[in-house]
């Protein structure tokens, strides 16, 4: 039995992203000195009742459901992926619970994406890099088995059929990777370090059997010029980030220093940032996250992602776990996941 399986890094992770989500879903469009008015001291904020989470947490299961479908019918490969992730964020966009605030660019892409006959890079949307794209690529950085050159791939695909730009491709590359990591015991300490080693090995890569001609849709030369920016961009905000971990206090709001989020890059940083300031608190951790004055449900979602990867299921309190919005569905998904 593997320290994987023991942690139930999955469970962990899906457990924790929705609480991040749950946690940010009152304070997003609220700058911090009105959180701290709203909500009294940010270590103190408790788990709201109902614990309702957004857009963030279903389209995480949305793409779960639709990876298990893919891997149900067979190895995991790009036209096997792309038909039932594309049907579930259809169901997802047209679903009656679709009404927590969900962003333009997936409302505008799954609109397109209803469309059998079209290919799916007609819908995605190649000038956005929304943190979108990569608020939801958990599940792919938690299936056990993958490749490496499988979960990069399915990785920038989830991402693309909504989110096109580069930069939304590589961010979501990322954090799944950074999950994986985590998930697999990596130290926290050597993360960043880790990453920005991926993205100067990945640079160039365009995944063509995944991506297919997306690049087409942009004003770019070839497509590693096209995959080149997205990295780029990345690589700017690991920079950042390394400087952040090293320096910035965590009394002060984590957006002053990587982001706030509302875009990709940022949001993976800014969220990894909030874990990394408090590795054996991750309660503490999704506060900080929440207690922010950009995208706080996708921040707090993407450090409850992390944390809960590297922790596992015991990160989280059975009080706050129990109550969760959609703990059935993330249950399953992490037990089929940590088996």
């Amino acid at each position: 039995m593997t320290t994987t399986v023991r942690k139930r890094a999955a469970t962990g992770a899906l457990i924790g992203l929705a609480l991040g989500d749950a946690l940010g879903f009152p304070t997003e469009f609220n700058d911090v000195p009105s959180i701290l008015a709203k909500f009294g001291p940010w270590r103190e904020m408790g788990l709201p009742t109902p614990a309702i989470v957004t857009d963030d947490t279903q389209m995480t299961l949305a793409l779960g459901w639709g990876l298990r479908t893919a891997m149900d019918r067979g190895v995991l490969a790009p036209k096997r992926m792309e038909r039932p992730v594309r049907e579930e964020f259809v169901d997802w966009f047209q679903s009656p619970e679709n009404n927590r605030a969900p962003g333009r660019t997936c409302l505008v892409a799954c609109e397109k994406l209803k469309r059998p006959d079209r290919p799916w890079q007609d819908a995605s949307q190649i000038h956005s890099k929304g943190c979108g794209a990569n608020m939801r690529v958990a599940p792919i950085g938690l299936i056990p088995g993958l490749s490496d050159e499988q979960r990069a791939g399915a990785a920038q695909l989830q991402a693309a059929l909504t989110h096109g730009h580069p930069t939304a491709l590589a961010a979501s590359d990322l954090t799944a990777h950074a999950v994986r990591l985590l998930a697999q015991g990596t130290e926290p300490t050597g993360l960043v370090g880790l990453l920005r080693s991926y993205a100067y090995e990945n640079r160039s890569r365009y995944h063509d059997n995944w991506l297919g001609d997306l690049w087409t849709r942009s004003q770019d030369p070839t497509p590693a010029h096209f995959i080149e920016r997205g990295w780029d961009e990345c690589l700017e905000i690991l920079d950042r980030l390394q400087k952040a971990v090293r320096s910035h206090s965590p009394e002060t709001d984590p957006c002053l220093a990587t982001g706030e989020g509302w875009i990709a890059e940022e949001a993976l940083a800014t969220g990894l940032l909030c874990f990394l300031l408090f590795l054996d608190e991750p309660l503490t951790a999704l506060r900080r996250a929440a207690c922010t004055s950009g995208d706080s449900d996708s921040i707090a979602c993407l450090t409850g992602a992390f944390a809960g990867a590297y922790i596992g299921a015991d990160a989280w309190p059975t009080e706050w776990a129990d109550r969760i919005e959609y703990r059935g569905d993330l249950m399953a998904l992490g037990a089929l996941w940590d088996a």
